[in-house]
């Protein structure tokens, strides 16, 4: 046991020399949160101890430095100070920060006394509030985030109704989240890489994926980047830098951390961005990806859609902390609570923390207050576990395609004839983009095996013949217009 000490002090203190984590130096109180005056949005405190520089987490930017979270020291003759508010009160630099001991008992609080706000740019008329903080947007921008969210609102409506008509098996909506999608997608760029849940279709979208390719992955014909073997609404692009929608919750959670330490260890300017609703946050995946962003300092935007409910089962029944963002303040994440149906809000904030995530390099958590008011799925009904007077409220009272609108047509950008225009174009290019996708060929049967293995391995070559010998058994329980 002791030459095992022995041995782990020797690799620690050698890590610490090759590392230089022996340069630390204090911050202040609060000098981990320069909010200068071009960050518009108020983010939650780490922690109010103080904070260490970590050399090694220095943006490879000149002129930024980052913030580190290690603690200061564990040499025993530094340990204990005594503080200035009572005799018996000490203050122990513990690994991870510093503990302050006071004879009073004294539990935290279950919730918080005074809660976290939620930041706001526009009124639900689309009207700026007074002394709004928020980036500014330029006309082209802001038509082009417009025609964006209307444009995938038409798609959602005439997808849906083309799985109501049998001719895709599964759709899913953003309706009520467009904002999401698109205001966040603006405020990144095309080198960041991302990791969406499955009503992210709009970032997809703003990136320059056609109404086309849409159609073809939901109808999986031979033209489907995914060969038709994934369900529809499953996009992935490489060319866009879109990671593939997996059905399972929360998988792509650390998935995206793990990419976001890759860039900062090549010392890209980029950083990863990941999507999940409220429900997500309730699988270990989240915590543990929280954990690991903290730790390893790397650059990730979380983006949480809190829409109210994880199918059927509402925030009340899933938590009970305020909300989503507090969460990533325990993890020692940069926290923030946005309006998801306020455009410029969305905007600005994920702005702001993608500026934090690539010069500071750091985690930032946005949790996006929203409502889902379409049904989870064609294969749910919402009627079932919430009122339909509900659902209606929100679609007309707090729709943000309508509220950014507005905003636009304030400014002189926008216009009823232009509206008018987009729509009837849009529509008429997503019914042809549909009717070529339904008339195309299909992938062949042999595609089911191929992409995993070089040299295909005998026991899927023996389910290759089983599949096609059943087949010609029962051809009429198998689609006639797959090639075998």
């Amino acid at each position: 046991m002791a030459f095992c000490s022995k041995n782990s002090r020797t690799i620690i203190n050698n890590l610490k020399s090759k590392l230089r984590l022996s340069r630390l130096m204090n911050q202040g109180r609060d000098g981990c949160l320069p909010l200068n005056n071009t960050n518009p949005c108020r983010f939650l405190p780490l922690t109010t101890l103080p904070q260490l520089r970590n050399p090694d987490s220095y943006s490879h930017k000149t002129g930024h430095s980052v913030c580190s979270q290690r603690f200061q020291s564990t040499t025993s003759e530094q340990q204990f100070a005594s503080l200035p508010n009572g005799e018996h009160s000490q203050e122990l630099d513990f690994p991870g920060g510093k503990v302050v001991f006071s004879p009073e008992m004294r539990f935290l609080s279950e919730s918080p006394c005074v809660y976290n706000n939620c930041y706001r740019v526009l009124d639900d008329n689309g009207q700026l509030i007074g002394n709004s903080n928020f980036v500014q947007v330029s006309e082209e921008i802001a038509v082009k985030m417009y025609s964006s969210m209307a444009t995938l609102q038409i798609l959602d409506t005439i997808f849906y109704e083309a799985q109501r008509q049998g001719r895709i098996s599964f759709y899913l909506t953003t309706i009520g989240e467009e904002a999401i999608n698109i205001a966040s997608a603006a405020a990144l760029t095309s080198d960041d890489i991302v990791f969406p849940q499955y009503r992210e279709p709009g970032v997809l979208l703003w990136r320059g994926f056609t109404l086309q390719e849409f159609a073809n992955q939901c109808f999986g014909n031979k033209a489907d980047y995914g060969k038709g073997r994934q369900m529809p609404i499953h996009y992935g692009s490489n060319k866009h830098n879109y990671f593939t929608v997996s059905s399972t919750i929360a998988t792509q959670i650390p998935h995206a951390v793990g990419a976001a330490y890759s860039l900062k260890m090549d010392k890209k300017d980029a950083c990863a961005v990941t999507f999940f609703g409220d429900g997500g946050t309730s699988e270990g995946d989240f915590h543990a990806a929280l954990n690991f962003a903290a730790v390893t300092e790397s650059p990730v935007i979380f983006i949480c859609r809190n829409n109210g409910w994880a199918i059927s089962t509402p925030t009340s029944d899933q938590f009970r902390s305020e909300g989503i963002a507090v969460r990533g303040q325990a993890y020692g994440v940069r926290s923030i609570r946005v309006d998801g149906n306020d455009a410029l809000a969305m905007y600005s904030a994920v702005h702001a923390a993608r500026e934090m995530a690539i010069n500071e390099h750091r985690p930032v958590l946005i949790e996006a207050i929203t409502y889902r008011v379409g049904h989870h799925s064609t294969s749910d009904d919402s009627t079932k576990y919430r009122p339909a007077d509900e659902i209606e409220w929100w679609r007309m009272a707090r729709d943000p395609v309508i509220r950014f609108r507005k905003w636009i047509e304030t400014n002189g950008w926008w216009g009823s004839e232009a509206e008018s225009q987009l729509r009837s174009s849009i529509r008429n290019q997503l019914l042809q983009a549909i009717q070529i996708a339904e008339r195309a060929e299909k992938p062949p049967v042999n595609e089911l095996f191929t992409d995993v293995y070089d040299n295909i391995p005998s026991n899927l070559r023996d389910q290759e013949k089983l599949l096609r010998e059943t087949i010609n058994r029962h051809p009429e329980d198998y689609p006639a217009d797959v090639p075998f």
